[in-house]
């Protein structure tokens, strides 16, 4: 189901917990959310929608993809961009990223899953795991 997106910056401040088995309904609400909104949006996580797990939905290279607790195991080759985000208003803010992450996440079925990302996907899943730990650009 499409939910509304959180635009106030001191709910999105909120770190979010572990995700379970039991989020299924998070993640689908969350996809739905985002192909609602894929004109002006790339990735989401559940903070976004008023729930605070760890879960992002992302767009990887024309397919959509979920992540249950995504942590950044390491990264390299540090560059300046500017992002903008569906949850501020306002335009493009500057933020560090990196253009090459290793990330550790659990998929579907809640199978960990370690793997390799660059380039745009890379920033992508920086910025909604920077959401899910209440970090706003």
């Amino acid at each position: 189901m499409v939910k509304e997106v959180v635009h106030d910056p001191i709910l999105l401040a909120g770190k979010s917990g572990a995700a379970t088995p039991e989020d299924q309904q998070v993640a689908t609400d969350l996809l739905d959310t985002l192909k609602a909104n894929q004109e002006a949006c790339v990735g989401m996580a559940a903070n976004m929608i008023g729930v605070y797990k760890r879960v992002i939905v992302f767009d990887n290279e024309g397919t959509y993809m979920t992540m249950f607790n995504p942590e950044i195991l390491k990264a390299a080759e540090p560059y300046d961009t500017e992002e903008g985000c569906l949850s501020l208003l306002g335009g493009p803010r500057p933020c560090k990223r990196y253009k090459t992450i290793k990330v550790r996440w659990q998929n579907e079925q809640f199978q960990t899953r370690i793997k390799t990302f660059t380039g745009w996907t890379a920033q992508i899943i920086q910025h909604e795991i920077d959401h899910c730990n209440g970090i706003l650009i």
